[in-house]
């Protein structure tokens, strides 16, 4: 029989994860008489917990969100994952700044100061260590991260000065429609009011003006959902039905063993036989997709299609004039 903290916990689990709860259903999932039920919900409203009763032939109990912050309950696996996740922004930052890795790490040193050992012992057998890429993006100021996500959530227009440094930032007008975050920046996905085209613009050149401009209603984002529309655009595709996949892909056969090209490909490797490594890689152009292959340092024969073999020969001929120059 699982004890009352442990059942108050599964309890909380269940109200998170849906809107409603029928109070015999909650009964049937806890192995437990809708009498203890009602006893456990009063339990956790003491606790700061605002839980709502609504009534009906499956009447039964609903989480409301309170003004404050209540106390958490967490299961062993829910823990590890807020720790983790604590650790990796306490040096990344998440991209908004110096406030988000201080407060990441404050609220890390909290919670392990409330971590049975058992949890804490499971987490330092799993160091992280975080390796933050070269040359990383200027971090956004988390007020203006709100802003952007205020007016995505509204629905409102934004007026906003968007580019680089002081000067030379002209004033857009968006209807906001996606905040996400892509390789350690975050991007605002956009219909730009004044082009009549979907933009995309990084989050950190963006400075929000006051006030914003009527609601609007949301657009048909290209491609059916976020994550395809701006994997299209990064790889170059700006047409009305944008893909995850490259507008230019090709296949060559590389001089190589094919434990010499897994580890720097960026796209499938085959063994070949005779010591060669089958290659099938994608880029936005026919040159830069020969560019790119050229520098496994090793001779290589192109399968398909011509247009890659053509794009070689334009390489060869500005390779040619830059080294007769």
């Amino acid at each position: 029989m699982p004890t009352t903290s442990s059942r108050l916990l599964t309890l909380l689990s269940l109200l998170q994860a849906r809107r409603d709860w029928p109070g015999a259903v909650l009964a049937e999932r806890l192995d437990v008489s809708p009498r203890t039920v009602r006893r456990d919900v009063d339990r956790l409203r003491e606790l700061g917990y605002r839980i709502a009763t609504f009534k009906g032939p499956d009447g039964g109990y609903r989480l409301d969100a309170g003004s404050d912050l209540p106390p958490l309950l967490f299961d062993d696996d829910q823990a590890l994952a807020l720790a983790l996740s604590l650790e990796v922004t306490a040096v990344s930052g998440a991209g908004v700044g110096d406030g988000m890795r201080e407060a990441a790490l404050r609220a890390l040193t909290t919670l392990r100061q409330v971590m049975p050992s058992r949890l804490r012992h499971r987490l330092e057998t799993l160091p992280v260590t975080v390796v933050l890429p070269p040359g990383r993006s200027a971090d956004v100021a988390p007020e203006v991260l709100h802003a952007l996500g205020a007016a995505v959530h509204g629905r409102v227009e934004l007026r906003m000065d968007y580019g680089e440094g002081e000067e030379d930032r002209p004033s857009r007008r968006v209807e906001p429609h996606h905040l996400v975050t892509w390789r350690d920046r975050w991007y605002l996905v956009a219909w730009d009011l004044d082009r009549a085209d979907w933009r995309t613009f990084r989050a950190d050149r963006i400075t929000p003006r006051t006030p914003t401009g009527p609601r609007f209603t949301p657009r048909e984002l290209p491609g059916g959902d976020v994550e395809t529309f701006l994997i299209g655009r990064f790889r170059g595709q700006d047409g009305p039905t944008p893909t995850t996949d490259w507008p230019c892909t090709g296949t060559v056969l590389l001089d190589l063993p094919l434990r010499d090209v897994t580890p720097y490909t960026s796209g499938v490797a085959e063994d070949a036989g005779d010591g060669r490594t089958r290659v099938t890689q994608g880029a936005w152009s026919w040159p830069a997709l020969a560019a790119s292959l050229l520098r496994y340092d090793a001779s290589l024969e192109v399968v398909d299609p011509p247009e890659l073999r053509e794009a070689f020969g334009v390489l060869a001929a500005r390779c040619g004039a830059v080294a007769g120059a």
